[in-house]
């Protein structure tokens, strides 16, 4: 089904599948596309331009949901609100159960930033959507220069926007990829908050970047590359200098098959470097670039994007359930993350019309990562280089600086302000919690210590601390599913329902469990559902597979009756029934919406 020509829900591709699975608070998987101005933002006016890009890239205008077995993205008439920057850079933009837009907006001074979820899009794709963004902010704010439109590459429709280009080059023919990976060095010890992330900004003249790469005979990207590695050896203890680094080079798979996606659409190549104790840095280059030049072909480019996809079009692994998906996704990027020491991504040359020179700066990027990130990317005269890093102290940048003036490329430290920067984030929720936690704990272990002195053995106290258990779940439970109240109320009903079993099971079994408990439960938030969905006016994708569920739930009572395990038996008729009337009027009412959500939901 389509709205305005973009699909209402479509599948993740092939590169985003990881990143729901691997995000949290260690590493949000955002990266920061920013443009600096060479004039204060105005936040109306860029509210306007905002508003004006997202009509051209509705492809945008998306959450991400929960599937049974895959994640997906769907469309929503959410509008996207600029704001000033106030918070760190990269912080969380995906939070499980939040039903918000995967991108923010913000400025601050003189810069537009633009923040995504890398779920949404890589980097091209941001770099397309932030020079849109761009023009359409000079464009109104400039109305008498007459500035002109971008370059066009001729008509591009939703569809192309948002098409899977990994399926599309998908090639079930291509030969295996076999190869043993050796472990990288890492980084250990302990590590930064994500608010508390370093980051840095290094300028570099692109002329005489670029005549230095060509002396060597070598891609800017490469002397890059090897000016990284050089700069990590150099911190490297001498116990682990015989582990090799490894570098990550995400790489543009437009350039090798065609595709306007907006979409991820990138695969990558790793570098490695074992160094000698008189290893020079035309060694490295001359290693970086025989390793580029290997694997950058278009057929052994493809042979990598089609082993992965093959994975995700496997049969027997489309039918593994979420849950054990994400289980599994974590552990892979674990176990490939040992290869990589650091990850250096080089997002080109950004073009803007000639006419805008007068009021661009800059432009710059920079990614959240779990240990260390370059990132580059060039506008005019100017590269900029944007190093990231969990790890504490600024040697690496040192080094790395050290390099560029050894090899005489002039370059320059930018001194960047990001509000909210290590300021302290933690707030007074998370101290109540962990406040209630040690409470609960405490009653519990007071209650045995009375109850064991007074009759040498433990009995009502072990009552005492399963109620503080089961209160401490369900606050908890209600605390981090608070964002989605419709879940929240499913996972209540289930917790409450297996406690009363168990608390009915141990206390000598009378059946209250299942004769009232459970069926009234059962109706009470099947009927909070119907009054919420109400009140709250949430769009039919928002509560219809949860009111299945409570549907669906309710109809345990009278199964349970049925098989003569209920002994009063007015509860259980009465929730059976009404959960039946809601099933079918569902199905009769909204039969088509009903339908499509199930096929969202159980798409293999």
């Amino acid at each position: 089904m389509k709205q305005s020509g973009v699909s209402q829900w479509r599948k993740l591709d092939n590169a985003a599948l990881a990143f729901p699975a691997v995000t949290g608070k260690k590493d949000t998987r955002v990266f920061r596309f920013y443009c600096q101005l060479k004039e204060e933002v105005d936040g109306e006016r860029l509210q306007e331009a905002l508003d004006k890009t997202m009509e051209k890239y509705q492809v945008f205008q998306a959450v991400l949901r929960k599937g049974v077995f895959w994640f997906y993205l769907e469309h929503r008439e959410m509008r996207a609100m600029v704001k000033e920057e106030t918070q760190p850079p990269c912080s969380r933009i995906y939070i499980p159960d939040k039903k918000s837009l995967l991108f923010e907006v913000s400025y601050y001074k003189d810069r537009i930033n633009f923040e995504v979820f890398h779920a949404l899009t890589d980097g091209t794709g941001a770099m397309h959507f932030l020079q849109e963004l761009v023009k359409n902010y000079l464009q109104i704010v400039h109305r008498e220069a007459g500035l002109p439109e971008l370059f066009e590459d001729g008509k591009v429709t939703e569809k192309d926007l948002e098409e899977d280009s990994f399926s599309q080059y998908y090639n079930s023919d291509a030969p295996r990829i076999r190869e043993k990976k050796e472990k990288a060095f890492q980084f250990k010890g302990e590590k930064h908050e994500q608010q508390d992330m370093e980051i840095a900004e290094i300028s570099l003249p692109v002329k005489e970047t670029l005549e230095k790469a060509r002396s060597y005979g070598v891609s800017v990207t490469v002397l890059v590359a090897a000016m990284l590695l050089c700069a990590i050896h150099e911190e490297i203890p001498r116990n682990q200098q015989k582990k090799p680094l490894g570098l990550m080079i995400p790489v543009n798979l437009r350039n090798y098959f065609p595709s306007r996606s907006m979409a991820n659409f990138f695969g990558w190549i790793e570098v490695r470097y074992h160094f000698q104790q008189n290893t020079s840095f035309t060694d490295v280059l001359k290693e970086v670039k025989a390793q580029f030049e290997a694997e950058l072909s278009k057929e052994r480019i493809g042979r990598r994007m089609s082993e992965l996809v093959r994975l995700e079009k496997n049969p027997l692994l489309r039918m593994v359930p979420l849950e054990a998906k994400t289980l599994a996704l974590q552990a892979g990027t674990a176990l490939g993350g040992r290869g990589i020491t650091a990850v250096y991504s080089n997002v080109g040359v950004i073009r803007m019309p000639k006419e805008y020179e007068t009021y661009i700066r800059r432009f710059g990027l920079f990614a959240s990562t779990d240990g260390l990130q370059l990132c580059s990317c060039s506008y005019g005269n100017e590269m900029v280089l944007g190093l990231t890093a969990k790890i504490p102290g600024d040697s690496i940048r040192r080094n790395l600086l050290s390099l560029l003036e050894r090899e005489e490329i002039p370059c320059r430290l930018e001194e960047n302000t990001f509000p909210g920067q290590r300021e302290n984030n933690r707030n007074a929720v998370r101290k109540f919690f962990e406040t209630f936690t040690f409470i609960c704990v405490a009653i519990a272990v007071v209650c045995g210590m009375v109850n064991y002195m007074l009759n040498d053995h433990l009995s009502w106290s072990l009552f005492v601390g399963a109620g503080c258990f089961c209160t401490w779940l369900v606050v908890t439970v209600a605390y981090g599913k608070r964002r989605n109240i419709l879940k929240n109320l499913m996972w209540q009903l289930l917790i409450i329902t297996v406690a009363g079993l168990l608390w009915d099971c141990f206390t000598g079994w009378r059946g209250w469990s299942v004769d009232y408990l459970l069926p009234l439960a059962s109706l009470v938030v099947l009927c909070s559902m119907l009054v919420i969905t109400k009140v709250k006016k949430l769009e039919k994708s928002e509560y219809l597979f949860y009111l299945i569920e409570a549907g669906l739930f309710g109809w345990i009572p009278s199964i349970l009756l049925f098989a003569g395990a209920v002994q009063v038996t007015y509860p259980s008729v009465l929730c059976g029934g009404i959960s039946f009337l809601v099933i079918v009027g569902l199905f009769i009412f909204q039969r088509k919406e009903f339908i499509k959500e199930f096929h969202k939901k159980l798409r293999m």
